[in-house]
Parts: structure tokens; C-alpha cells; sequence
């Protein structure tokens, strides 16, 4: 009860912040605008900034300070959505149970939707006034980040890939961003050395299982809580887990790096707890 009390609380003042950042729909250009936070207010767990801020308090950190940098990161994460479900991408319909915003607004405003979200996010970090936390987030979502992983996930499609391929795609295309989100936060928190080493391991573990966990979902989930259509990954002909070791390996792996994620966080003593919860979290969604 503890763990989603707190995780409902921080998504209500996350939720509360985008509100505040996010340019109001009746202001110029109305469709842009309404377009963005169509995307951003169409649900979502806001696990990147929600990490952001356990990293942040885990380490000591107070005050409001880190609420633009975990908002900027809902917002790259957002705009990689939109993107990702277009027509030249994965032409999705649906996402979060809603119709995708290409759909609504057209692919002309989508891609402008997700371009205008990735610019507003880096207005905010610059907030931060930490030139390491705009780096960390710039490199997770860089070529050698999340777009270089979603490049070699567009490469994979209707091949043959290897076991190494895959966890290219998923370690770059998702764990990189996860990852960032819990080291930006522990670095505006002011973590020593030891603790932003410990936090960083288990941002790697955890950000390979969530999306080992997101790719048995597109095999077992029900709809109605995936928020998209079931199978979509096989559809498309999608680079995945259970599409190369198979169902029941890819749930024992991905229990396994849980488990090492937490093993992770043992220097943080009982400031752990939120960080195992989650991984607790991400397990029980396949359980």
C-alpha cells in the first residue's frame, strides 16, 4: 500500500506539473498545442519522471527543483510515441487505449506535435542550471540512445536477428532513457560517486526487463490494459524477446534482471524501497 500511495501521489504532482509546462490549447498555433497535450494527457504510468523523483529523494534531495527536468522527460518520452506509431514507423492505431495522435490530428501535426514536445523538453532541463543532467538526457536519446535503438529496430523488421540484436535494440531504444531518468535525478539530488554507480546498474537491469517485460504483454496482455492492439510486435514482424528465446525464457529473464536490479541498491538501505517496488511492479504485470 505504501508503494502505490506514493506512486499515485507523485503521478497527481507530475501530472499537475505537465498542466503548468505544457502551452494551454487556446493559444497559437491551436492545433499544435492541442495536439501535445492530447498526447501527453492520454494516460500513461509517468515512470521516467516518477524515477527521477524517487532518485532525487532517495539521495536527500528537496524541493520542487527536479520537477522540470522529470516533466521534460515525460515529454521526450511522449514525443518518442508519436513518432514511433506514425505510418513510416510502426503505423499504430492505438495507444493507451486511445485513437494515436496521427490519427486525430493527421501525420503533418503529429510529427510537429512530437518535434514541439522535444524542444519544450530541453527549455526545461536547462531549468536544472546542470550542464551534466542536459547531457545525460541528450546522449540517452541520441544516436547511440534511444533513436540509434529505434533505427535498429526499423533494421530488424521481417529478419532473422540474434539474441545480441535484440538486446541492442531494447538496451538503446528503452533502457537508455530509464536509466537517465534515475541518474538525472540522483545528480540534482547530489549523490556521491558509490550511490550514482549503484542507482545507474540498476537503471540498466531495470530498463532491459521493462521492455522484456512490454514485449511478453504484446503476447499475453489483455487489450483493454495494454492500451493497443495484441500482437502487434508479431504483426509487424517486430525484434523481441519471445520472438527469439520464447515466452517462458523471456519471463525468467526478465525475473532474473529484476532481481539483479534490486541486488543493485543494497548501499541505499532502506531508501531502496521504492525502487523495488517498482521492479516488484513491472514483474506482477506479467504474473
Amino acid at each position: 500500500m505504501r508503494f502505490q500511495e506514493y506512486i499515485k501521489k507523485k503521478r497527481e504532482i507530475v501530472n499537475q506539473a505537465l498542466d503548468k509546462y505544457l502551452p494551454d490549447g487556446s493559444r497559437e498555433p491551436k492545433s499544435l498545442h492541442k495536439a501535445m497535450r492530447y498526447s501527453v494527457f492520454a494516460g500513461g504510468k509517468r515512470l521516467r519522471p516518477i524515477l527521477a523523483i524517487a532518485s532525487f529523494e532517495a539521495v536527500g534531495g528537496k524541493g520542487g527543483g527536479i520537477l522540470p527536468v522529470a516533466c521534460a522527460l515525460e515529454m521526450i518520452h511522449t514525443y518518442s510515441l508519436i513518432h514511433d506509431d506514425l505510418p513510416c514507423m510502426d503505423d499504430d492505431d492505438l495507444r493507451r487505449g486511445k485513437p494515436t495522435l496521427h490519427k486525430v490530428y493527421g501525420d503533418g501535426v503529429a510529427v510537429l506535435a512530437g518535434d514541439a514536445l522535444h524542444a519544450l523538453a530541453f527549455e526545461l532541463l536547462l531549468q536544472a542550471k546542470n550542464s551534466q543532467v542536459v547531457l545525460e538526457v541528450a546522449k540517452a536519446i541520441g544516436t547511440e540512445g534511444m533513436i540509434g535503438g529505434q533505427v535498429k529496430d526499423l533494421e530488424a523488421e521481417g529478419k532473422k536477428v540474434s539474441l545480441k540484436q535484440v538486446e541492442y535494440i531494447h538496451t538503446h531504444k528503452t533502457g537508455k532513457l530509464l536509466r537517465a531518468s534515475i541518474r538525472v535525478g540522483a545528480i540534482l539530488g547530489g549523490a556521491d560517486k558509490a550511490t550514482l554507480l549503484a542507482l545507474s546498474g540498476y537503471g540498466e537491469k531495470f530498463g532491459l526487463a521493462f521492455q522484456i517485460v512490454d514485449d511478453i504483454l504484446d503476447v499475453v496482455g489483455k487489450e483493454e490494459i495494454i492500451g493497443k492492439k495484441k500482437g502487434s510486435d508479431k504483426a509487424n514482424s517486430k525484434a523481441t524477446y519471445p520472438e527469439v528465446i520464447g515466452l517462458e525464457k523471456s519471463k525468467i529473464l526478465a525475473k532474473h534482471l529484476l532481481q539483479k536490479a534490486k541486488s543493485k541498491l543494497r548501499t541505499l538501505g532502506r531508501k531502496s524501497w521504492v525502487f523495488e517496488g517498482l521492479a516488484d511492479y513491472v514483474y506482477e504485470r506479467i504474473g
